[in-house]
């Protein structure tokens, strides 16, 4: 995969800071060099994914050309496994995993440990960030899973992650995408500044159409800004628009019932409108008199 990320520290080597060298691949248990580990070899067909791991997507090319390596050199790193009785479950490796079971290995080497299900979800997020492997959106979810099931706040996820707190909230931002355009980033069709960009964008078909339209003409992000923002300043100019024409409609009725009752009361009648909702209603007097008559006129009708 591509070289680190920067910004992430010593996240993955400090919850499993494994070097292992070749010999350990000959089968057995050994120890590692350095952190003392023992490697164990287990039947491949003992070992089975982390159904709650990150990473949904892989990229069948490039295991199929690990898978070859494979062949060639074995399984240079040991997976990171832990014992669920019946079967050992991958905390860190199932690419390799998907590869050597490719390759045609019968065993693959392990390094055995017990984590909670915290930690566990900690280090199989680690591992992927750091190897730059899950997607956009499968990080955010990762994210927002450590906040929702495990009670973490974003700064602690940011610390355990070695990123910042902006880099996670920006990252869990992308969630608010619609499912189909969270696909498309899934997909590799929209980049990870395009998924920002559109963020902006509340209604859902606006915001699915601006996305193929981004897709299919293969915009840049900057390109891509543009188009949502003189899409989003032709909504307001509309809004804006059927706003006033609606209240022009409004002040007309308003207008029209403001002199009905003039003519029940016989002097002049105010409506002030202060939405579409809400509003008061003045009636003027001229005189004492006046006031009484508008009173007994208003009692009249509350006592019919």
């Amino acid at each position: 995969m591509a070289a680190k990320k920067g910004g992430l520290g010593r996240g993955l080597d400090t919850l499993f800071p494994d070097k292992v060298n070749t010999e350990q691949l000959n089968g057995g248990i050994k120890a590692d060099s350095e952190t003392k580990e023992p490697v164990s070899t287990l039947k491949i067909s003992l070992v089975e994914p982390n159904r709650e791991q990150p990473r949904k997507q892989f990229d069948e090319e490039g295991i199929a050309e690990l898978a070859d390596s494979i062949r060639q050199h074995g399984v240079i790193q040991p997976l990171i496994v832990q014992n669920k009785g019946s079967y050992y479950e991958i905390v860190a490796g199932e690419r390799r995993w998907r590869a050597a079971r490719e390759a045609g290995l019968k065993e693959i080497p392990v390094i055995i440990r017990d984590y909670t299900d915290q930690e566990r979800m900690e280090v199989s997020l680690i591992e992927n960030i750091q190897r730059e492997d899950l997607n956009p959106i499968e990080e955010a979810k990762a994210y927002k899973r450590l906040l929702e099931e495990f009670h973490l706040k974003q700064d602690d996820v940011a610390k355990r992650v070695s990123k910042s707190r902006t880099a996670v909230t920006n990252s869990m931002r992308l969630l608010k995408l619609c499912e189909e355009v969270q696909q498309m980033v899934i997909d590799g069709k929209l980049t990870n500044g395009h998924a920002r960009c559109l963020i902006t964008i509340d209604d859902t078909e606006l915001q699915i159409s601006v996305a193929l339209q981004i897709a299919e003409k293969k915009l840049s992000v900057r390109e891509a800004e543009k188009l949502v923002k003189k899409l989003q300043n032709q909504q307001k100019k509309t809004k804006q628009k059927t706003e006033q024409e609606k209240d022009e409609a409004l002040a007309v009725i308003y207008e029209q019932i403001a002199d009905q009752m003039k003519q029940v009361f016989g002097t002049k009648v105010s409506i002030h409108q202060k939405n579409s909702d809400a509003g008061k209603i003045e009636i003027e007097y001229y005189s004492q008199d006046e006031l009484d008559r508008i009173l007994q006129m208003v009692q009249r009708i509350t006592q019919e």
